[in-house]
């Protein structure tokens, strides 16, 4: 069976610097909005199946959500369809924000 792994913001940046990895946000449309990751796509029911079909399964695939817990079930659905590499930001995107990192409209 395929799990995914959890990961601090530190370990995100070492991952970050050994090449591209995949950031799908999963919380509210409005949260998405009101602040995301730079680059980080909004995953949700209408577009996970193209997601799916679409995404580079070689590539680490990095799942975020509010405080880091609904993005745990969201990772180990990805990691069950496929994904080779997949990780739930610990904190999620509550953890970000306090840490002072960047986020975008």
């Amino acid at each position: 069976m395929a799990n995914y792994s959890n990961i601090e913001l530190a370990q995100l940046e070492q991952l970050k610097q050994q090449g591209q990895v995949q950031i799908v946000d999963i919380r509210a449309p409005e949260a998405y909005q009101a602040g995301h990751i730079e680059g980080a796509l909004h995953l949700h029911q209408g577009n996970i199946a193209q997601f799916i079909m679409d995404a580079d399964y070689d590539d680490p695939l990095l799942v975020v959500c509010y405080h880091g817990i609904s993005s745990q079930s969201a990772a180990q659905y990805l990691a069950e369809q496929g994904f080779d590499e997949v990780y739930s930001l610990l904190g999620g995107m509550e953890a970000w924000v306090r840490a002072g990192q960047e986020i975008v409209q």
